[in-house]
């Protein structure tokens, strides 16, 4: 396979235990690299479906892991970056923006209960947040 050429559907696993199922192209290097759609499931229950590049998670995906949490939205060199949702194992949600791997801007958690807060998240603080009523 020649460098520039499209994808080709490959299905690989790694010495590891870890499967990838999907589109692959060759590198400038000359490395067959996860370029395209695909999945990638780890040995340890880790399964990522969506879109790489060069080797990374890079654009829309879904990351499931084996505690339930889920996180679903955008991804940039193999971390949660852009919007997107993030399910806690308990069923409790943030919808919002995420910034290498963090909970960053503007974002709405709904908790157990269903109650809705939204504000401003840095990490693991959100001050100012704000309930959101249903009336």
């Amino acid at each position: 396979m020649m460098s520039g050429e499209g994808p080709i559907k490959v299905s690989y696993v790694f010495p590891n235990g870890d499967r990838y199922e999907g589109e692959c192209s060759k590198s400038a290097s000359g490395a067959m690299v996860r370029s395209g759609t695909g999945k990638h499931t780890s040995a340890n229950g880790i399964i990522y479906t969506g879109e790489w590049h060069e080797d990374m998670m890079q654009g829309r995906g879904t990351l499931q892991h084996p505690s339930g949490a889920v996180y679903e939205g955008e991804f940039k060199d193999n971390m949660y970056h852009g919007t997107g949702t993030y399910t806690f194992p308990d069923g409790s949600t943030y919808k919002g923006h995420f910034h290498k791997n963090r909970m960053e801007g503007e974002g709405a958690f709904t908790n157990t209960q269903g109650l809705v807060w939204t504000g401003e998240f840095h990490g693991k603080a959100a001050l100012g947040l704000r309930m959101q009523h249903n009336i």
